[in-house]
């Protein structure tokens, strides 16, 4: 009895200080990783917003009034501008990803975001709101904490979160667009961030546990940590960056026919807002990239209700983030939050038209 008593207590020992080293490593990462990646750059680029109430040109038509004519030079030139701007970012989400799958004790994650209560939801779309990544880049931290036993809801809360109540993305629209714009934001944006989380849920049902298909790793993580946390990686890089570039290069290419050219005529048009509310979801676009695309439109003379639209729906999700996402997340799921997305996204038009912005 004394020997099985010594083990079980060796035994809870070791646990805990694997939980100690996985959590501590997790938070190594993230804390350096942001600062560097979006803390800082995101601190000097506030002082830019509030200066020239800009930040830059759209990125799916620069300057112009319409994006380039569809063609393998603009579908290159678009997935380059777009890599650019977001490749520290995926390298960070993939390091946090394998990190968590490899490290964090997959016991202790399921007691702190594992059930499909409310409780767990809330704390997902929490621990997003400093991450502050794009859709995609924070695509492959969700399914690192799908993986890993969080639930839908907190999982769907933290994927949501990231790029919709970015913190950052939030003072660029009150420097740029202006406080309505930015309160526009906030509001539907919580509504979508914690009403997805709930829809995820309710959906769900007895699919809050991951997915059978998914592998997933013992309540203790085994074996030689570098070996478990190079596995993870290579899985995670092969299986979502391929199909990635992939969708990013055909959105390039077919930006001309997702984007009107902009221009008085288009005003606050209805079919135009139905089309930009199924564009906005599905394109892709860095973080806040949004903003100079609907400061580049507004200037053309394009009305208030498409900006509302564009406002979000850009963010949140995108088409190839969910590709990313649908090894992880039930794709009936899936396709209810990007509806959510889109009819969220014709609310805030309807808003922005009604309130005069």
């Amino acid at each position: 009895m004394a020997t099985l008593n010594a083990a079980v207590i060796v035994g809870v020992a070791d646990r805990r200080r694997e939980a100690i080293r996985g959590v501590g490593l997790v938070l190594v990462i993230a804390v350096v990783g942001l600062f560097i990646v979006k803390w800082q750059p995101y601190y000097l680029r506030a002082f830019t917003a509030a200066a020239n109430h800009s930040i830059g040109s759209s990125i799916v038509s620069g300057t112009a009034a319409s994006p380039p004519a569809a063609s393998l030079q603009a579908a290159f030139d678009y997935a380059r501008a777009y890599f650019l701007a977001i490749w520290q970012a995926m390298v960070l989400g993939l390091l946090l990803a394998a990190t968590i799958e490899s490290s964090v004790p997959r016991d202790l994650l399921v007691r702190l975001l594992g059930s499909g209560s409310t409780r767990s939801s809330a704390l997902g779309g929490v621990l997003s709101l400093p991450g502050m990544m794009c859709t995609c880049c924070t695509a492959p931290v969700a399914i690192g904490l799908r993986r890993s036993g969080a639930s839908l809801g907190a999982a769907v809360a933290f994927l949501l979160g990231n790029p919709t109540l970015n913190p950052a993305v939030l003072v660029f629209l009150l420097f740029t667009l202006g406080w309505q714009w930015a309160l526009l934001r906030l509001v539907l944006g919580a509504v979508l961030v914690f009403g997805g989380a709930l829809l995820a849920t309710r959906m769900a049902g007895g699919l809050n546990a991951p997915a059978p298909v998914l592998a997933q790793p013992p309540a203790t993580p085994t074996g030689p940590w570098l070996k478990r946390w190079l596995r993870s990686l290579g899985r995670l890089v092969v299986q979502l960056v391929p199909e990635y570039v992939v969708i990013v290069g055909i959105l390039g290419f077919a930006r001309a026919f997702l984007f009107p050219a902009a221009g008085p005529e288009l005003g606050n048009n209805l079919v135009l807002m139905l089309g930009l509310a199924v564009a906005g979801t599905l394109f892709v676009i860095p973080t806040a990239g949004e903003i100079p695309i609907i400061q580049t439109m507004l200037g053309y003379g394009m009305g208030a209700g498409p900006a509302g639209v564009l406002l979000l729906t850009l963010a949140p999700l995108s088409l190839p983030s969910l590709a990313m996402v649908a090894r992880a997340f039930p794709w009936r799921v899936l396709v209810a939050l990007a509806a959510a997305t889109a009819v969220l996204g014709l609310v805030a038009g309807g808003v922005a038209i009604v309130a005069g912005l």
